[in-house]
């Protein structure tokens, strides 16, 4: 299906043939078939129900925690980094944000309205909407623990709002009715010294600049912390601090960073992942599970 065959007046934007890399925090990625920018929500709505059944969707926030393989993803990409951007504060804590939000531009939201416990996503180097997805979490804080509802669309473009009981919650993961995304959330934090929580934010970015390759063409944590301990030593003690496959290298800074040096395929990152999880599950016998979304075609 082109944009053109679309039958309804959308006010968003279609482009063709679409080349990812500049949508990723890597800046990795071939082509999408189509991609398309949502005016709002119900743009969105209208895009998705005029789409054929059999038309692949996946969803784009800021791309971090994504590798998009070299040769592209079919289909339809749906881009929230330009939509879906509603901020509003409701009084009693309450915190209205659309998917397409960045977590540090909620968190600083929050500040500036003189709530407290939404540091936490100043950590998160995505949108609200993977926050969502992926009970993203930093410095001790959990995405879902502050939920109170969620706005979702389907994959016929029928709009719901949803409780939390609906999904199913763990370390990482969110389950929940299928073939729906989260357009919105409804957060509720706690009233507070809005001033205090800007400086804990100033000081763990700082500690985090002190710790992680920040400024680097990097997605975030590669791997999830195993119970019990953490990626990064596993890896670092599996001596592959520094190992490089093509244009792509373990960080020498924090292991369970994968850096692009500039010329890095898709293909050297998958492939140095594995290596990895290989490495370290001979060494130690634990299989690292990866945070890390891995989609498309490989070139």
């Amino acid at each position: 299906m082109s944009a053109a065959e679309h039958t309804t007046v959308l006010r968003g934007e279609w482009r063709e043939n679409e080349p990812l890399a500049r949508y990723t925090s890597w800046q990795i990625g071939g082509p999408a078939d189509r991609l398309y920018v949502p005016a709002d929500v119900d743009d969105l709505a209208a895009a998705l129900a005029g789409l054929p059944v059999s038309e692949p969707v996946f969803w784009l926030g800021l791309g971090s925690n994504l590798l998009i393989r070299d040769g592209g993803i079919r289909g339809t990409v749906i881009s929230t980094r330009q939509a879906l951007g509603g901020l509003e504060a409701l009084g009693r804590g309450r915190v209205y944000a659309g998917a397409g939000v960045a977590c540090a531009k909620a968190a600083r939201f929050c500040t500036r309205n003189d709530l407290v416990g939404a540091e936490f996503l100043a950590g998160i180097p995505g949108t609200i909407g993977g926050a969502l997805a992926m009970n993203a979490g930093a410095w001790g804080g959990e995405t879902w623990p502050h939920v109170e509802v969620v706005q979702t669309v389907d994959r016929h473009g029928v709009q719901r709002e949803r409780p939390t009981e609906d999904y199913r919650i763990g370390y990482r993961t969110v389950e929940g009715p299928a073939d729906e995304w989260f357009t919105g959330v409804r957060f509720v934090f706690e009233e507070g010294d809005g001033g205090a929580a800007r400086e804990r934010i100033r000081r763990l970015l700082e500690e985090r600049g002190l710790r992680q390759p920040t400024g680097t063409k990097n997605c975030g944590s590669v791997f999830r912390n195993p119970p019990g301990d953490h990626a990064a030593r596993l890896i670092e003690a599996a001596g592959l601090k520094g190992t490089s496959i093509g244009g792509a290298a373990v960080s020498e800074k924090h292991a369970n960073f994968i850096l692009n040096r500039g010329d890095a395929r898709a293909a050297d990152i998958e492939t140095l992942i594995e290596r990895i999880q290989a490495q370290v599950e001979r060494r130690f016998g634990i299989r690292l599970q990866r945070e890390v979304e891995i989609v498309g075609e490989p070139a």
